[in-house]
C-alpha cells in the first residue's frame, strides 16, 4: 500500500513535510508511539471490528517530542491489531529525516511480539511494551519472590526477565481487584506488565510508558475530531485511506505551525482550542496603496505580531 498510486505520492509529501517540520529543532533521537484506532462507518464494505461495530482500523505512529505523525496505515475494521507491528514500525524508522532517529518506541501489548523485540533490540531502540498476560508471563510473574513486591500508588511493583533473542525485563504492576462471585478468578485481572529494556527504575519506566495517554491517544482523538476524520465519506476502502493520509498531513501541517509559529505556551493546546483562541478572532482586511493591512483589536496586536514575526523567521531556514 505505502509504494503505490496515490498513496505513495502522498506518503512523499507526508516524508517532505516531516523532514521540514523537523529541521533545526536540534533533537536527534525521537519517541515513537504506536496505536491503532477505531473509525466507525456504516458502508457496506466495512468490516466488522474487534469492538463490534462496522469500520477501520488504521494505525498511527506519533512522535512524543512533537506530535508529528511519523507514519500511518489505514486498515480493514477486522484486521488483527497485532497485525504487521514490525513493518509498521520499520516505515516509520524509514520515513524519518536524514540525521533523525527512533530512539525509542513505546505500544500497547498489540504490538507485544518477539520480532518487534527482536528488531529494536537488533537498531538499538528502547522499547516499553505492553506484555501479553500468555501462560509463559504469569509463570514468570509467579516466579517472583514475596519480598520484591513494594508499594506502588494504589497497588505494588516488582519485576523479572523474560527472554526471546535476549533478555529483557518485565516489570509488573499488581492491583486489588474485584473477583467473580462465581466461577473461576482470571489471574490476569490484577496485572499490568510492562516489557522493556530500559535501565531506569521500574517506577521510572511504568511512568514514562504511562505518558502514551497525552502523546498518542489524546493526539489520536484531536486528529479524528478536530480533522475530521471520526467518518469516512465513501464506500471504498482505497479513497478512503487517501482521505485519512490526507487528514494526516492536514493534521502535521497544524503541528508545523503551532510548535514554529505559536509560543510554548499553546503547544499543549488542542486544534478546537487554537481554532477559539486563535482562528476565530474578528478582523477586517485593509487594501491601502501597495499594502495589505489586518486590523484587529489592541489586545490581539502583540500575538498577531509574535505569529508573524516566528513565520518569517522560519520561511527561510
Amino acid at each position: 500500500m505505502w509504494g503505490s498510486g496515490g498513496l505513495g505520492g502522498l506518503e512523499r509529501v507526508a516524508q517532505r513535510l516531516l523532514k521540514r517540520g523537523m529541521k533545526n529543532d536540534e533533537i536527534k533521537g525521537d519517541t515513537l508511539d504506536i496505536d491503532a484506532t477505531g473509525i466507525v462507518a456504516e458502508k457496506e464494505s466495512a468490516k466488522m471490528t474487534y469492538k463490534g461495530y462496522k469500520g477501520y482500523m488504521p494505525i498511527v505512529g506519533h512522535l512524543a517530542e512533537n506530535g508529528f505523525v511519523a507514519g500511518d496505515e489505514f486498515r480493514e475494521g477486522n484486521a488483527s491489531p497485532g497485525g504487521r507491528n514490525l513493518e509498521f514500525l520499520k516505515h516509520c524508522v524509514k520515513q524519518m529525516p536524514k540525521g533523525k532517529r527512533i530512539r525509542a518506541m513505546r505500544a500497547d501489548s498489540a504490538a507485544s511480539q518477539a520480532e518487534v523485540i527482536n528488531y529494536c533490540e537488533g537498531d538499538g531502540i528502547e522499547f516499553a511494551i505492553g506484555a501479553d498476560l500468555d501462560e509463559a508471563v504469569l509463570a514468570a510473574i509467579r516466579s517472583i519472590p514475596k519480598g520484591d513486591w513494594r508499594l506502588y500508588e494504589n497497588g505494588y511493583i516488582a519485576e523479572t526477565v523474560h527472554k526471546t533473542k535476549k533478555a529483557f525485563r518485565l516489570i509488573v504492576i499488581r492491583r486489588l481487584y474485584q473477583k467473580e462471585l462465581f466461577g473461576e478468578a482470571d489471574e490476569r485481572a490484577k496485572y499490568k506488565v510492562i516489557a522493556t529494556n530500559k535501565t531506569e527504575s521500574a517506577e521510572g519506566v511504568t511512568g514514562w510508558y504511562n505518558q502514551r495517554g497525552e502523546c498518542s491517544e489524546n493526539r489520536i482523538k484531536d486528529l479524528k475530531i478536530g480533522f475530521g476524520m471520526e467518518r469516512m465519506p465513501c464506500g471504498q476502502f482505497e479513497a478512503n485511506a487517501i482521505f485519512f493520509r490526507i487528514g494526516v498531513i492536514a493534521y502535521n501541517l497544524y503541528q508545523l505551525f503551532v510548535f514554529k509559529a505559536l509560543g510554548t505556551s499553546w503547544h499543549r493546546h488542542q486544534v478546537q482550542t487554537v481554532r477559539w483562541r486563535l482562528y476565530q478572532i474578528a478582523g477586517k482586511i485593509i487594501f491601502h496603496g501597495a499594502q495589505v493591512i489586518l486590523k484587529v483589536r489592541r489586545m490581539f496586536w502583540q500575538l498577531f505580531s509574535d505569529v508573524r514575526l516566528r513565520i518569517w523567521e522560519f520561511v527561510p531556514t
